[in-house]
């Protein structure tokens, strides 16, 4: 008798602590899907993903929301802040919420791996991969991060790469998934393929498209939800807003520093051409724009003040000649900026693309070399107009110059003073200088 209570013991914590891979015990619960949500995201994640996936999840939990929601997920990776607060939302819902890895070639990198890890449910497309979750400390030099353990790392990057396993393992325990390699793709940065992933207990099922996910999910144990019964479920596609699809695409670093360029160019062509407007306008709202990108993607301020620094040398080169050299240390205060903007391991899928950077530059030092050119040809330029354009005029005197007198040039009575000895009434006259209103003239003969 006592043995059978012991065993009976045994058998009740075993299911409570979840020791059968995060499933609950009662595997009789029933879970009926009948609409499935699909919302489909591609590209970094920023605050414009939360928003729109943790409102997607909002909308699955409102009064007559779909059963299910399957996030359609292929991303680099991002800011830990909006990661966050998708896992949250997650975690929080009273429906199941899934992610799907596609897609086919998509992946599911950085903080994707930490989104995908939270749902009760993980389908991949094939050829899709998931992993390489080692944080990335924005504005970090690269080679920060030790590779194998042989560099040595700096403490609050220590700090970072413990908090991110910590809450890795957390996830991965809650949801039953493989926790040493959850954990090792954070330390190691290890990657898997989807076939790999299935073996190892980090996704469930590899799948073409979303109808072979739903056949699959049919009578699959959600967790705490229960077991899904999803068969002949309608299916709903959610869309990003167009003002969340607006700051998805400007949040992109890439399109962030070509934002700023164009912010760049339309103030230089402004300040050499007052009045034109335009470019002004232009300039300044793709400036303001640029600026929220990088305030939303936490860009390092050193950065964005080496690039303002490049810009206020590209400007110094229009108004003051200095053979080029404010134009070259424009372009070096740019690219540095560029370079410190993020860090540039891709995997965090926060970096500027180094053609993208070097185009950007080249483009702008262009714009800088016309406007410069036109400045030097225009102050070059003899004068055609105003009283200045009467040098070098032939005239005729109309009174005798000894030295000074008057003489009648392109039709009009000037005051003039000889600097050729005197000059008779009726000789002709070259205008040699013109200082305010009288001229200096010397005898054309």
């Amino acid at each position: 008798m006592k043995t059978k209570t012991i065993l009976i013991a045994a058998a009740f914590l075993f299911s409570a602590t979840g020791a059968f891979a995060g499933k609950p015990a009662s595997p009789g619960k029933i879970y009926e899907v009948k609409r499935v949500a699909v919302a489909p995201y591609s590209g970094v994640i920023t605050p414009a993903a939360a928003e729109f996936i943790s409102g997607a999840v909002d909308s699955v939990n409102a009064p007559y929301g779909a059963d299910l929601l399957v996030i359609a997920l292929d991303t680099p990776g991002g800011l830990d802040s909006s990661m966050r607060v998708i896992i949250k939302a997650m975690l929080a819902s009273k429906k199941p919420v899934a992610v799907y890895v596609s897609p086919q070639g998509a992946r599911a990198a950085s903080a994707g791996v930490f989104i995908s890890m939270a749902s009760p449910l993980v389908g991949m497309a094939p050829g899709t991969n998931i992993g390489a979750a080692h944080p990335v400390m924005m504005g970090a030099s690269p080679f920060g991060l030790g590779e194998k353990g042989d560099k040595k790392k700096e403490p609050m990057e220590e700090k970072v790469l413990n908090d991110a396993s910590a809450y890795m393992k957390s996830i991965a325990q809650k949801t039953g998934r493989n926790v040493e390699w959850a954990i090792k793709s954070v330390t190691k940065s290890d990657s898997i393929s989807a076939e790999e992933a299935v073996k190892a207990g980090v996704a469930d099922f590899v799948v073409a498209d979303i109808n072979d996910f739903l056949a699959r999910a049919d009578g699959f144990n959600a967790g705490e939800f229960g077991r899904l019964s999803a068969a002949g479920a309608s299916v709903e596609y959610l869309r990003q807003t167009r003002r969340q699809s607006f700051l998805a695409t400007i949040t992109d670093p890439n399109i962030a520093m070509i934002l700023m360029s164009l912010g760049a160019a339309g103030l230089f062509i402004e300040l050499y051409s007052p009045g034109l407007v335009l470019p002004g306008v232009v300039g300044a709202v793709s400036l303001v724009m640029a600026f929220y990108s990088f305030q939303t993607l936490s860009a390092n301020f050193a950065g964005v003040a080496l690039i303002l620094l490049g810009f206020v040398f590209f400007i110094a080169e229009i108004k003051v000649i200095s053979y080029g050299l404010l134009a070259l240390a424009g372009a070096a205060s740019m690219l540095l900026g560029g370079l410190m903007l993020f860090n540039t391991p891709s995997i965090g899928g926060l970096s500027i693309s180094m053609h993208m950077l070097l185009s950007t530059v080249i483009g702008l030092i262009a714009v800088v070399a016309a406007l410069a050119f036109v400045v030097t040809r225009a102050q070059l330029r003899k004068v055609v107009t105003g009283i200045e354009s009467l040098k070098d005029k032939r005239g005729l005197a109309k009174t005798a110059l000894s030295p000074k007198g008057t003489v009648l040039v392109e039709g009009e009575l000037w005051e003039a003073e000889s600097g050729s000895g005197d000059i008779p009434e009726g000789a002709e006259v070259t205008v040699t200088e013109v200082e305010g209103f009288k001229l200096r003239v010397r005898s054309t003969k």
